[in-house]
């Protein structure tokens, strides 16, 4: 049950900070608000509106009591309850009162008029709404009716208007002020969740300057710290790989000049083989390396960018629909050699490829499909390691390195999406890649 409960709670509170702490700020300023509105309403306003008109139907009833008496000149004492008692008094004769019943059920001053009449039984109608000032109330009187036009003010209290206002207005000046300082106080937070969200999509940030409250602004320059931590450790790894890398030429070249004086064919091509294999490697990940470590992040138009790889390939084997004119914030060339490692083996290992791009809520979708051998549901993982080769069986091994997926998988994921392996309608193996915006 307390399960159930807190759960629906969590649902209904809005899910942004903002919001949260504005519903903190604003709910007990509101809350406080009513409570003491309804303490005024009902032990102060009711109460005076109710002696108040309690008054006048008893000026009225003794006005009738009067009129009745052969004591009194009626005229006369029309005219002096007119100057005294501050209302219009008309009487007319051979009249009924209306049929239509104006008493608003939802008004204070209609309820109160009602049972104030109803408790000195008089046959009454009266209309609150059809003057601005005035009550219109008319009391039956034998075969015609007295009408009495009296003053709002005289069963009404005129500081319940002064008094709303007074508790409304402070209550919304705190409010707007309490929006403007926790809109202050949340930006920080935003702005360190944007250039969390950056990084991580490997966006540059050339710098990010902490700003808000203490708690906010160790986070920040902890995130900060974290960042450089990271650029740094990732810089002198592909600096040191590239070295590694490099330096291994120079024995691969002495071991090439070192094959010239065997005279055995067979073990000599065997050799050179391997040499051009390691080679290979060494061009691919030198290649990758350099490219990732100079390149930038900039908006560019990725729909022309992907036709335009694709142009450059046979149409024959390839069809491909692309949306037009969507705008990606990433490496272009990076994007680019992702394309050209999955199409390339695409084309590798099937006679029909068929490419799809386009972009679906915050996100740019592109499949690659193909009607080769596929690949199975246990390599899923496995092809996305460097140097991985499922068997010699699916292709020329000898022509591939085993770094295309790897690169592919690694280049996508620096710009914070997913890529996915399944099984392709055409027979084949499907590719999908999601990279948000």
């Amino acid at each position: 049950m307390f399960f159930g409960l807190n759960k629906l709670i969590k649902q209904i509170l809005p899910k942004r900070l903002f919001y949260r702490a504005l519903l903190i700020v604003a709910a007990p300023i509101i809350i406080l608000q009513i409570t003491i509105s309804i303490v005024f309403f009902d032990s102060l306003w009711i109460k005076t509106n109710k002696g108040m008109t309690h008054a006048l139907i008893g000026e009225i009833k003794f006005f009738l009591d009067a009129y009745d008496s052969k004591e009194y000149n009626k005229d006369n004492l029309i005219e002096l309850f007119e100057e005294h008692h501050n209302f219009t008094v008309k009487f007319q004769t051979f009249g009924n009162l209306p049929d239509q019943d104006m008493e608003r059920w939802f008004s204070p001053m209609d309820r109160t008029l009602r049972r104030e009449l109803k408790a000195r039984s008089l046959n009454y109608w009266f209309d609150t709404t059809k003057f601005q000032d005035l009550i219109d109330l008319k009391i039956k009187y034998i075969n015609g009716y007295f009408e009495f036009f009296i003053p709002k003010e005289r069963v009404t209290s005129s500081s319940a208007r002064l008094f709303a206002l007074w508790i409304t207005l402070p209550a919304l000046l705190l409010i707007i002020i309490a929006l403007i300082f926790l809109k202050n106080q949340t930006r920080p937070i935003v702005n360190l969740a944007k250039a969390s969200e950056r990084f991580g999509r490997g966006e540059d940030i050339s710098e990010f300057r902490p700003s808000g409250a203490l708690e906010i602004r160790k986070a920040g320059f902890e995130f900060d710290r974290m960042r450089k931590r990271i650029l740094r450790h990732l810089n002198q790894r592909s600096e040191m790989l590239s070295g590694i890398s490099h330096d291994l030429r120079t024995p691969l070249t002495r071991i090439k000049l070192q094959l010239a004086f065997i005279k055995d064919p067979i073990i000599s091509k065997k050799l050179s083989e391997d040499i051009e294999e390691m080679e290979k490697m060494l061009d691919e990940y030198l290649h990758f390396a350099r490219s990732r470590s100079s390149e930038t992040t900039e908006n560019f138009n990725i729909s022309e960018a992907i036709v335009s790889i694709l142009n450059k390939y046979n149409k024959n084997i390839i069809k491909f629909k692309v949306e037009q004119n969507i705008k990606f914030n990433g490496r272009k060339n990076l994007i680019s050699r992702c394309l050209i490692n999955i199409t390339d083996n695409a084309i590798k290992y099937g006679s029909k490829v068929e490419i799809n791009a386009k972009k679906i809520n915050k996100n740019f979708i592109l499949t690659i499909e193909d009607d080769g051998p596929g690949i199975s549901k246990n390599e899923y993982e496995n092809v996305f390691k460097p140097f991985y080769k499922i068997n010699k069986g699916r292709g020329d091994a000898k022509s591939s390195v085993g770094l295309g997926l790897s690169i592919a998988s690694d280049v996508v994921r620096s710009h914070g999406g997913i890529i996915i392996l399944d099984k392709s309608k055409l027979g084949g193996l499907l590719v999908r890649i999601s990279l948000p915006f």
